[in-house]
């Protein structure tokens, strides 16, 4: 069903109003139909179909060049698909216009990066809430402290990132992505620079706010420690 396939990078993205939140139907949080991505002469997703249910962690797994992240971009609006339907939180992101998307993606979901950008001079508090900042949205209310708590990091607040383990930065990349209180939680290879423990506790960390959150959580992965944690897999072989 799928081929080997590059994966797109994302364009820059416009300011945008926000919208109108749009409730999940029938307890699917993301419904795939016959979704197929082609770029260039090769095809990267063909004819894919599946539905994603909130309070899960979903994992998607293929080898290198499967399409992972590309599926991801396509969840999050960042590209559109050759062929197919995409439906995230009840709206067809993929009828929407470039503004209307960015609108969306700011107001309705985050993405954890494989390499997420954190600034290593401000502390694990200061990455939060400028994060926060650039949503347009209220980082000074005591959201970030207790967003950190949530993934354990409430004794590190004042901490330089660029003093933290890699393991403790793949978590102020996930408190920043929560702390904007998403329906739908993306994570692209989270565990790629992490050993097997510390892989193993953000693979059981996703599962936590996925189940506590009832929101669904995407994540790419080919890490056994996560896999191992997931309530559902889409396989891109």
């Amino acid at each position: 069903m799928l081929i080997e396939g590059t994966e797109d990078v994302p364009e820059a993205e416009p300011e945008a109003p926000k919208t109108a939140p749009a409730a999940p139907t029938d307890g699917v949080a993301i419904e795939l139909r016959n979704l197929v991505k082609h770029t260039g002469e090769r095809t990267v997703l063909s004819g894919l179909s599946a539905d994603i249910h909130p309070g899960r962690l979903t994992v998607v797994t293929g080898p290198s060049g499967s399409g992972k992240t590309t599926l991801l971009h396509l969840l999050a609006g960042l590209d559109l698909p050759s062929a197919g339907e995409v439906v995230v939180l009840g709206e067809r992101i993929d009828e929407l216009d470039r503004t209307r998307r960015a609108a969306f993606r700011r107001d309705r979901l985050a993405l954890v990066a494989q390499e997420p950008p954190l600034v290593p001079f401000l502390s694990v508090r200061e990455n939060v809430e400028l994060f926060l900042g650039l949503r347009g949205l209220d980082g000074g209310n005591g959201q970030a402290r207790q967003t950190l708590a949530v993934v354990g990091l409430e004794q590190l607040t004042e901490q330089r990132v660029s003093r933290l383990s890699t393991g403790e930065q793949e978590r102020v990349a996930i408190a920043r992505a929560l702390a904007s209180e998403p329906d739908l939680l993306l994570a692209d290879e989270p565990t790629a620079r992490l050993d097997y423990a510390n892989a193993l506790a953000i693979g059981e960390l996703l599962s936590r706010i996925a189940r506590e959150r009832g929101i669904a959580v995407v994540c790419a992965t080919h890490d056994p420690a996560v896999i191992e944690q997931a309530d559902a897999e889409l396989s891109l072989v």
